[in-house]
């Protein structure tokens, strides 16, 4: 239970992520602002709060009057021998960067103030924090951030909470309880080509000399020509694809659908993010593995699928999302542009970060141990054991990508990684991040993505050209 607290009118409850919390009381569902790494965030009256007291095992209760953009601060799961020495050092000099002012020390809330703008920090532990900026060093506080920090905006407002209908999680398990070995299905998934998996992210890391693109970061210009050279090759697999924007100056998302033959709204949708993060300060970003393996992986799916003359039953969409580092942005407003249109989503697979590989260890497949619904990671558990045995399967604290978009807006989903455990990649968030360096797997990734691509095939159901 929570320390007995004196709380104002309006308070922050940030308290370890639990669904079932929200299932149980109402009026923290509709004081519900989303979740970030393992904490939901909630803005609540006293009464609420109060009321809400015995129902919560541990949490913080702060003081609440921000009036400008709420961004949450997480310092990703890193294994130690990448991990700097001392990261908590590293968000307080990013937070006296922010705003260069005096300390004004008041209870656990510090507020940093000068003639542009006035940030606060309301919550703060050793590996995340809340604050509160103005719109625009929101919008691009990811360029300010050491690399191991991830930002996550939150909203304006309270959202709802939306768990996966029961009759969408019946239909995943019934497709568990039917997944078995199937020949057909594992000569299509072995048909990815590694030699163009590796054409593929060379030009998108710009390793290729015939490339110009520098950055895929989701405000340059190298994001653009991707989004372009992506919706091409996509098309050219008979995809059809729009660039659809959703916040301006942002690079669009590249949604691209294949329509079934059976007539039914069911989908089946996979991705990854095309966006990427260099090294503090820096104009390069080629985001090779983060996450360039990703979305190669899924123009490899597509490209077999042209290649082998697959035609799906059920409708299926590949999606390359851009804005995932300034807070999974593109995927949001995508997931919310589905559930406002009441989508008949089968399932979700993102896959993010599938190309590295540690020295000594085996190659993995690493599922999240929080955030997702459990029924489709355990299919994508099965059919690993399944397609791509040589995959050692185990859960990751590494979260989260877009696969949080769609399970906050109560389709079921789930997210591939590279890794059953946390980021072992020196290059993560570097400028460094290209495809030619040690410890950069194609067959890893071809691994993984026989995975999300046999979960396609199997979820969807196809026919091969005769």
């Amino acid at each position: 239970m929570l320390a007995n607290t004196v709380i104002p009118l309006a308070s922050l409850l940030i308290t370890p992520y639990d669904p079932h919390i929200l299932s149980v009381n109402p009026c923290l569902s509709d004081s519900y602002y989303g979740t970030y790494g393992t904490q939901s965030v909630f803005v609540a009256d006293n009464a609420c709060i109060d009321s809400s007291t015995n129902s919560l095992t541990q949490g913080i209760v702060a003081p609440f009057s921000a009036v400008q953009q709420l961004i949450w601060l997480q310092h990703q799961a890193v294994e130690e021998a990448i991990k700097p020495v001392s990261f908590v050092d590293e968000l307080d000099a990013l937070l006296s960067e922010l705003s260069h002012p005096e300390y004004v020390t008041a209870d656990e809330q510090r507020v940093l103030s000068n003639q542009r703008n006035e940030m606060q920090l309301l919550s703060r532990t050793a590996s995340s924090a809340l604050i509160s900026v103005d719109s625009e060093t929101a919008r691009t506080i990811d360029t300010r951030l050491p690399r191991f920090w991830k930002s996550s905006p939150l909203p304006s407002s309270p959202v709802p909470f939306i768990p996966v209908p029961s009759d969408a999680v019946k239909r995943v398990r019934q497709l568990l309880s039917t997944v078995k070995f199937d020949p057909v299905v594992a000569s299509v998934v072995n048909n990815i080509s590694i030699p163009q998996l590796r054409r593929d992210i060379r030009y998108l890391t710009g390793e290729d000399p015939a490339s110009s693109i520098v950055s895929r970061h989701s405000f340059s210009d190298g994001a653009l020509v991707a989004a372009a050279w992506l919706k091409e090759h996509f098309e050219a697999t008979g995809a059809s694809c729009t660039l659809k924007e959703f916040l301006n100056g942002f690079a669009p998302n590249v949604v691209c659908s294949y329509k079934g033959t059976v007539n039914t709204t069911e989908t089946v949708l996979l991705s990854a993010h095309y966006d990427s993060r260099g090294s503090f300060g820096s104009t390069r970003a080629p985001g090779g593995n983060d996450d360039g393996s990703g979305t190669t992986a899924l123009l490899g799916i597509a490209r077999t699928i042209a290649r082998k003359g697959i035609t799906f039953r059920k409708n299926v969409q590949l999606c390359a999302f851009a804005g995932e580092e300034q807070g999974l942005y593109g995927s949001r407003y995508y997931a919310k542009e589905l559930r406002e249109k009441d989508a008949n989503l089968t399932l979700m697979i993102q896959a993010d970060m599938l190309g590295y590989h540690a020295a000594g260890e085996p190659p993995q497949l690493g599922l999240p141990d929080r955030i997702g619904t459990p029924e489709v990671t355990q299919l994508v558990a099965n059919l690993s054991a399944i397609y791509s045995p040589e995959l050692k399967v185990g859960f990751t604290p590494a979260c989260c990508s877009d696969h949080q978009s769609f399970h906050e807006q109560g389709f079921p989903a789930t997210q591939v990684f590279e890794r059953a455990g946390r980021i072992a990649d020196p290059m993560y968030h570097n400028s460094g991040d290209l495809s030619e360096r040690e410890g950069y797997d194609f067959e890893q990734i071809k691994s993984i993505a026989k995975v999300q691509f046999a979960a396609l095939l199997h979820a969807a159901g196809f026919d091969l050209l005769e």
